[in-house]
């Protein structure tokens, strides 16, 4: 054979090789169907707070951007910030006062899309125990959650120059209703919905919403790790803008979107209701979407540098990390 011939024959043998290697590779990563394969981790049991996510799933929003979505099972036993270092899942929703502590603390992680732009972290205590203002917790029994969770009311705390007995809280509000605390920890959009089902009345409670206290904090924010959006930037992209549009969607289809959820919750056994549930989706669209909010998935410069110099002030950390290396913009949403 002549060797110009076979020279380029060999040339064309390795061309086709190569690209059937780069298909398989490109096939194993992607799995059988095509579809990416994402683990996603709620940083709370199944219910109403993440509603968007159950919906772009289950209308089919990430598979539409070519993603084959697991919601994973969140719970105070299953921090994402450990979770996202550990590698047992590629995004998790935190709140923005957990995002920017690890990035300070030199876990380089990064905010892809903000979702919750005002906390809802409620104290409630009963009037009776004689807790009327902030300063009436010093060296009360407060339930707190763990992980993450703690701190936030640690930043009150510490602002009001509070000194507590902290006791455990769990998933729910019953070491409260049985006077086990003196106070305990509540969502607005959800613990303290059960108490008021539980029979107690609003003017029975004391309550410290802490966004009216000047703790304005951002919460639930989807996060991966830096090195998933410079290895996948069009993956993180296509989750935030999947995640987002769930959340459009949710909101001009609440019936829909509540039934959504409750098969959720009704797979994951938890103990609530529709009615609970009606409630929770109502708050989290007030928490989300209000007048003079940022647009859905955005994270605020104003909101971001409150959070850090908070944070600083309080001691938690020694420097602000950069905005621009902490928010990672894929979805197109631009800055307020």
């Amino acid at each position: 054979m002549d060797l110009k011939v076979f020279a380029s024959q060999a040339a064309r043998w390795a061309v086709v090789i190569a690209a059937i290697l780069f298909v398989t590779i490109r096939g194993a990563e992607a799995g059988e169907d095509g579809h990416r394969k994402v683990r996603f981790l709620p940083q709370w049991i199944h219910q109403a707070q993440f509603a968007g996510f159950y919906v772009a799933f289950e209308k089919g929003f990430y598979r539409e951007k070519g993603l084959d979505v697991e919601i994973m099972r969140g719970g105070p036993d299953l921090p994402g910030s450990e979770m996202l270092v550990d590698g047992k899942t590629d995004f998790a929703t935190m709140f923005l006062f957990k995002g920017i502590t690890m990035r300070a603390r030199g876990v380089r992680v990064v905010n892809i899309a903000q979702i919750v732009q005002k906390s809802a972290y409620m104290l409630v205590a009963r009037r009776s125990s004689g807790i009327l203002k902030p300063e009436d917790l010093d060296g009360k029994k407060i339930g707190l959650w763990g992980g993450e969770f703690r701190l936030l009311p640690e930043a009150f705390f510490h602002t009001h120059n509070i000194s507590p007995r902290i006791i455990p809280q769990g998933t729910t509000v019953n070491l409260f209703l049985r006077s086990g605390v003196d106070a305990a920890s509540a969502m607005w959009y959800n613990e303290y919905h059960q108490l008021i089902n539980a029979g107690l009345d609003q003017s029975e409670l004391t309550t410290f919403l802490l966004s009216d206290y000047g703790m304005r904090f951002p919460e639930d924010g989807i996060y991966c790790l830096e090195k998933t959006c410079l290895d996948a930037p069009s993956l993180c992209g296509d989750f935030a803008a999947a995640s987002v549009a769930g959340w459009e969607y949710c909101f001009s289809h609440p019936d829909e979107s509540l039934d959504i959820v409750m098969k959720y919750v009704h797979a994951a056994k938890t103990a609530t209701n529709r009615v609970h549930q009606k409630w929770m989706l109502e708050r989290m669209k007030d928490i989300i979407r209000f007048e003079g909010s940022p647009a859905l998935g955005a994270l605020s410069v104003n909101s971001y540098m409150e959070v850090a110099s908070e944070l600083k002030k309080g001691g938690y950390i020694e420097a602000v990390p950069s905005y621009h290396e902490f928010h990672f913009e894929p979805h197109g949403v631009a800055r307020p």
